[in-house]
């Protein structure tokens, strides 16, 4: 596994990370002692980065990181997030001072860590300018409790106001061959503040992939994404397939070839893929080590340029958080 840095000046880490919400139950039901397995796998494939968040599972998502932490004595990168809480079932963002003070706490004894890594304000609360949210991680940084502050899904604006009251390490956002949002500014404006890139669901949700889900059985959270979902699925499919014909052309699997794509967008670019499955994560760890030459990134570009899928990447429930 390669190696890069998340940022001009940020930590190194492995040059692919691994995301563990689907641990939690938001693609449908999950064991915990598979999951435990999966994460092993995570290491013994040479990545060090993971990523959970409070949000997952209400706490135990972090909890199981906690719990692999305790068994396995590789150095682990840890990042996580807060912000987003569920009021009645439905989403809601809370980036003040004092739930990033109370929120810490929490995720600290649930990792069962004394310093988390890399820490993120989930979403942007439009409640609260992003200069109090970040100065309140600043404070944690200074505190001990957190070594690096991160933001989720923020526009390039934010991004430049958080970076002058203290540096951030990491952006991350949902980035993938079908999801090029991240291209209108975010990118670029990341490299301006010196901050790493980390896309999330760089496989589409799991239909960049040699084996798609049976989009009439989805359950959990790819049940309500519109981009999944009858005319706009047929559509990205299509899309989908011709993405494969390449895979197959280059001995890769689809999987590799979506991942290999992210990590080309740019040196300080480290994608977080999901699995529950130990043999995947074998497998999608193995593009860590592709490297795509010219030609091969122009013909992906042609079959899937920015603005070619159709439909949302969220659920109405979830779209709503989005900075306006």
């Amino acid at each position: 596994m390669q190696r890069r840095r998340l940022g001009a000046s940020g930590p190194e880490v492995s040059t692919i990370g691994y995301g563990a919400m689907s641990l939690s139950g938001t693609y449908g039901a999950s064991d915990d002692a598979e999951s435990l397995d999966a994460l092993h796998a995570v290491v013994e494939s040479g990545i060090d980065l993971i990523d959970t968040a409070e949000a997952y599972g209400g706490g135990h998502n972090e909890r199981l990181v906690g719990r692999f932490l305790a068994e396995t004595s590789a150095r682990v990168f840890v990042s996580t997030k807060f912000g987003i809480y569920f009021d009645g079932g439905a989403p809601r963002v809370d980036c003040s001072p004092t739930n990033a003070r109370r929120a810490v706490e929490g995720s600290l004894e649930r990792l069962g860590v004394e310093c988390i890594d890399l820490y993120y304000a989930h979403r942007v609360d439009a409640n609260v300018p992003i200069e109090e949210t970040v100065g309140a991680l600043a404070e944690l940084v200074h505190a001990g409790k957190i070594a690096h502050v991160g933001l989720s899904a923020c526009k390039p604006d934010t991004l430049r106001r958080a970076a002058a009251v203290h540096p951030i390490t990491a952006v991350q956002s949902e980035y993938s061959l079908w999801t090029r949002d991240p291209e209108r500014g975010v990118l670029a404006a990341c490299d301006e503040v010196g901050a790493g890139f980390v896309p999330y669901s760089p496989l589409g949700r799991g239909f960049l992939a040699d084996q798609t889900p049976d989009a009439d059985a989805l359950d959990g959270f790819r049940r309500h994404v519109p981009r999944l979902a009858g005319a706009n699925l047929d559509h990205n499919m299509a899309i989908a397939r011709e993405i494969q014909k390449i895979a197959t052309e280059l001995g890769l699997t689809t999987s590799q070839l979506a991942l290999a794509w992210c990590t080309a967008r740019g040196e300080h670019v480290v994608p977080i893929f999901g699995t529950r499955r130990r043999a995947r994560v074998i497998e999608n760890a193995l593009a860590g080590d592709v490297v795509l030459d010219a030609a091969t990134l122009a013909r992906l570009d042609a079959v899937s340029p920015p603005g070619a899928t159709r439909g949302s990447a969220l659920p109405e429930f979830m779209a709503s958080l989005a900075e306006r």
